[in-house]
């Protein structure tokens, strides 16, 4: 642990940032064995503050304590104190003990942890100061003092946790720090390599993407800059249902403009083009411009939703005459869910409703970006969008009910929750009261979410459904919603050669979409915005963003149904449960939970309109298939050898199965190549 000798002036200093240690000038102190050391880590992590003798064989010993843990401890004391305190004379003065317990008495200024925060703070003064060669020394001394994960050995222990997560949290600010002082410095490399190790420490926290953005920036990497606000907007979407902050919103449209009024010191080298000269890319969009600064970009056409949309225009022309509605609409992850609100929105405001967001219980239109507050506040911030914290409204404190009511009533006002199932309790609770008491008022509440049998949200639909709440299940687009979105343009850049195809290949284009991405809104938008001859057929591409979700449910699989699947995807789309059983040495109901679970897991899908036309092994009614982008991604994962061991395996079995198709056994061969068994028939091995 390296300090200048202007901060050695005790004759011993105290180490937590890594493994604990004592240094006694330069030499470092014999602690002893991993017990003693951590006996001295958690009277260090007290501050001074008398440990009583049963809390520390709590503490050392939380489970099998031993019986004679309380002798223990006094004898690692003794020797604890024989190394710290080794010409004493009558009592100690660093290990002291008492009637409360024993105390460790070290000066503040001879511990690293003291140290890392004196240097952190002369650092953010310097820089504040706009004195970057002191700011970076200091952060540079600050940084020096960690010599690996703070409190080593107490990292599996209770008592260490608090302590731990807060010197994890001090650290992370520090190296936030460093990369701001290197951009201003003009060091974007270092800077962006700072940034790097920080979302990948804490994925979630928008101060380290921020920063990332910046020093890409500064680095002449804006497309790089705009393509990890994206990234971060995906996962924040993903893992809490939420939106990135209005500053961040603001620092990814000042890239987009180049505007160094808020980028501040992240100036671009002269090097760097305009972004509206870039040629567009599939991994470049300019979307996601904030209100107010520059018009929306042109989403694509709303189609399939025609009858949903006529029953919220109904609740919304009934709500302007004072009779509040509630609706509950559903669907799974991408299924138009956002956008059937969006529109709703854009209706209400343009017939001069109030709006007010909410996503996951968290308002969309404050100024405070993702905060953790109660859910009266959230929603009165979402009424109110003047940027103004309800969480200061004394009477909103005193009469929170009433103040939301008085909100809701004062004009025609739309209320939309999206990510119900997300929200906290405490926001179900507060709609639960709102739907008791709306009896009259001009107000539509719209909810939605993805399942709509979620035990989490139980009790409110039970309540809404008493109150006889219009229910919206969002089921699939059909081919003709595919065809009408083909004839609108799509998303995708090559509209006008679409328009100019004849419309028998329009409509086998439809059909051919239809059928890859089973009518799933998400897909087909993602799958649209690829070049046409990449949509469909031989030479058809997953869309990065599909494969992510897919294989994010395939991760969640257990590993037997995963390999399951690999032989499945091998096999075709229709699954013959008997030969995936056969193969893998199972019998048929020791493969069905498997199946269940790719079936709960949204990759299997059961297809009752078949029956035994198709030959269905469970008997008729239907079958199990495996969409098309599902089993592309199967595929995909899979080396060229483990393809061919597969195919290899499903055509044993086939070999020796007398009412085998001669088609799919040649199929299974050819795709076997070397690894293609004797023509005569072998049964298959248990795998």
């Amino acid at each position: 642990m390296a300090t200048p000798d202007s901060r050695q002036a005790h004759a011993m200093r105290f180490g937590v940032l890594g493994p604990v240690e004592v240094l006694k000038g330069s030499a470092s102190l014999d602690l002893g064995p991993r017990q003693r050391r951590l006996l001295l880590v958690r009277l260090l992590i007290e501050d001074g503050r008398p440990v009583s003798q049963d809390t520390l064989c709590r503490d050392l010993w939380p489970t099998d304590r031993p019986t004679g843990a309380a002798s223990s401890v006094r004898a690692h004391i003794s020797r604890l104190r024989a190394v710290l305190d080794p010409v004493r004379q009558g009592r100690s003065t660093t290990l002291v003990s008492g009637p409360t317990g024993y105390a460790l008495k070290v000066p503040r200024e001879a511990r690293d942890t003291a140290l890392f925060e004196e240097s952190v703070g002369r650092a953010r003064e310097a820089l504040r100061q706009r004195q970057l060669a002191t700011a970076r020394k200091e952060i540079d001394m600050a940084l020096g003092l960690w010599r690996g994960e703070a409190l080593a050995e107490a990292t599996e222990h209770a008592f260490a946790m608090r302590e731990r997560t807060r010197l994890d949290g001090a650290l992370q600010d520090a190296k936030e720090l460093q990369a701001t002082i290197l951009v201003q410095q003009g060091e974007t490399e270092p800077a962006i390599d700072v940034a790097e190790g920080l979302v990948l420490k804490a994925p979630l926290r928008e101060t380290s993407w921020a920063l990332l953005m910046r020093a890409l920036y500064a680095a002449g990497r804006p497309v790089e800059a705009l393509r990890q606000y994206e990234r971060f907007r995906g996962m924040l979407a993903t893992e809490l249902g939420l939106d990135p902050s209005p500053q961040l919103r603001d620092l990814h449209t000042a890239i987009l403009r180049h505007d160094v009024v808020v980028l501040g010191g992240a100036v671009a080298s002269a090097s760097v083009r305009p972004l509206t000269s870039l040629p567009p890319g599939p991994g470049f969009t300019t979307a996601c411009v904030h209100p107010g600064l520059g018009p929306r970009p042109a989403a694509a056409p709303f189609v399939g939703r025609s009858q949903e949309s006529a029953q919220l225009a109904a609740l919304l022309s009934a709500a302007a005459v004072g009779r509040p509605g509630w609706a509950v609409v559903s669907g799974e992850q991408g299924s138009g869910k956002t956008r059937l609100l969006e529109e709703l929105a854009e209706r209400a405001a343009a017939a001069g409703f109030t709006v007010a967001r909410t996503r996951a219980g968290q308002a969309l239109s404050g100024n405070r970006g993702i905060v953790q507050t109660c859910p009266t506040v959230q929603l009165l911030d979402a009424l109110r969008q003047d940027g103004s914290d309800s969480a200061q409204d004394d009477v909103a404190q005193k009469d929170p009910l009433g103040t939301v009511v008085q909100e809701l009533t004062q004009g025609p006002t739309l209320c939309v929750v999206d990510d119900l199932d997300q929200a906290p309790q405490g926001f179900h609770r507060l709609l639960r009261r709102l739907a008791k008491v709306l009896r009259e008022g001009p107000v539509l509440f719209v909810c939605a979410l993805r399942d709509g049998d979620s035990p989490a949200s139980s009790m409110l639909l039970a309540e809404l459904a008493l109150l006889g709440a219009t229910w919206l299940p969002l089921e699939p687009l059909t081919v003709d919603d595919v065809a009408e979105l083909l004839a609108a343009g799509g998303t995708s850049e090559e509209a006008a050669s679409e328009k100019a195809a004849s419309e028998e290949a329009a409509s086998e284009e439809a059909v051919a979409l239809h059928r890859r991405t089973e009518g799933h809104p998400f897909a087909l938008a993602e799958l649209l915005k690829l070049p046409p001859g990449r949509r469909t057929g031989p030479e058809a591409q997953v869309p990065a963003a599909v494969r992510n979700v897919l294989q994010a449910r395939l991760v969640e699989l257990p590993s037997a149904a995963r390999s399951m699947l690999t032989y499945a995807a091998a096999d075709g789309e229709w699954l013959d449960v008997g030969l995936l059983a056969a193969v893998q040495g199972l019998a048929p109901d020791e493969l069905l939970p498997l199946v269940d679970a790719a079936v709960t897991a949204r990759i299997l899908v059961w297809d009752p309109d078949l029956g035994a036309d198709l030959g269905g092994d469970l008997g008729g009614g239907g079958r199990y298939r495996l969409p098309e982008l599902a089993r592309d991604v199967m595929l995909s994962t899979q080396t060229p050898s483990s393809r061919q061991l597969r195919h290899a395996a499903l055509a044993r079995e086939l070999a020796g199965r007398e009412d085998a198709d001669p088609a799919r056994l040649a199929r299974h061969l050819r795709a076997a190549g070397p690894m293609a068994p004797a023509a005569a028939p072998i049964r298959a091995p248990g795998h």
